[in-house]
């Protein structure tokens, strides 16, 4: 049996606004797939969006669907 998570990866406000305009930092998240890789899952899709953030500020988001073999209760 398999189980699916929804993960969002996104910068934070201040670092999107101050470094690098809203976009995302694909060293930031090429670790954090790697991370979430050696707990066993697996990226099936991911989606970029932009999302508003303040009033008239945008910032890209990663919309990430993992999956993985569900551990067994025994």
């Amino acid at each position: 049996m398999k189980e699916y998570k929804v993960y969002i990866y996104k910068e934070s406000t201040i670092s999107s606004l101050l470094f690098n305009g809203g976009k995302v930092d694909e060293q930031k998240l090429e670790w954090e797939l790697n991370r979430l890789a050696a707990q066993g899952w697996e990226v099936k899709t991911i989606e970029r969006e932009n999302r508003r953030t303040l009033l008239f500020h945008t910032r890209e988001a990663m919309v990430i669907i993992l999956e993985r073999e569900k551990k067994s209760a025994f």
